[in-house]
């Protein structure tokens, strides 16, 4: 029934209908916490993309055998990508005039674990770079590896665990969503304090300072984004909760697809 719904004309008008409004009201223009354009040194970004390019091969497999297990997810996995899109574009300015960001990654995680996600973030950041500015391609690699592959490896961590402590699957995909948004802040401050340690302190004080201009706003977008999770999550489930089943049944095992 969820798929049907999303294939229909009247399903993708209503999805079209709440995403452009917040498509179109997105800035365009950026500073952090995708890393902006240049603004790492050659090295670092250069280095980012190298680790974050075998993640991306396995994500294709990975979405590769979703497909094969049921075609008619690509309809779901296109729409855990759109959720990405929207929500990370939508961005709070910070205390020192860079700016923080919900994720988004929490959602596709927990229904196609996290190497997919590293696909779907690539494809995001490419468009949020070119289209709105926000973010970069020389930061490309930096910006995928704390959003596409940090975030969510440590968010299906989490769903994994809050899942065998037997906690409610609700408050599990709050933890995982809200993991997912604090590791990508965090892992973000650290690619900047590498790339700038400061000359008293170096790069643990640099990490601090990063890190402690983007908790003020990022904290209380982490727990908004666990709770948004939680409810979309909820109402896809109340569409088509035998066909999310198969998708959460292999969660019990530990596996990343």
């Amino acid at each position: 029934m969820l798929m049907s719904l999303v294939r229909t004309r009247r399903g993708q008008a209503l999805l079209l209908a709440g995403t452009l409004p917040l498509m179109l009201s997105a800035p365009r223009s950026a500073s952090a916490m995708h890393i902006m354009e240049g603004f790492l040194p050659w090295g670092w970004s250069l280095f980012w993309t190298a680790v974050s390019i075998p993640f991306l091969l396995l994500g294709f497999r990975s979405i590769g055998r979703i497909m094969k297990l049921n075609p008619n997810y690509k309809m779901l996995l296109a729409l855990a990508g759109a959720f990405i899109f929207v929500v990370s574009a939508l961005k709070l300015p910070s205390v020192t005039g860079s700016c923080s960001h919900p994720t988004g990654v929490g959602l596709g995680t927990i229904l196609f674990g996290p190497l997919a996600m590293t696909v779907l973030s690539t494809i995001v950041l490419v468009f949020q770079a070119l289209l709105l500015a926000h973010g970069g391609i020389t930061t490309l690699g930096a910006n995928v590896f704390s959003m596409g592959i940090a975030g969510p490896l440590a968010a299906f961590a989490v769903y994994l665990l809050a899942q065998r402590t037997a906690l409610p699957r609700w408050l599990s995909i709050f933890f995982a969503a809200f993991t997912a948004s604090m590791v990508t802040y965090l892992v973000t401050s650290l690619q900047l304090a590498l790339a700038f340690p400061m000359e008293a302190g170096g790069v643990a004080a640099s990490l601090v300072k990063f890190a402690a201009i983007f908790a003020v706003t990022q904290i209380p977008i982490a727990v908004t984004e666990g709770i948004l999770t939680v409810l979309i999550f909820n109402v896809l489930y109340s569409y088509g909760s035998q066909e999310l089943a198969g998708l959460l049944k292999p969660r019990k095992e530990v596996h990343l697809h």
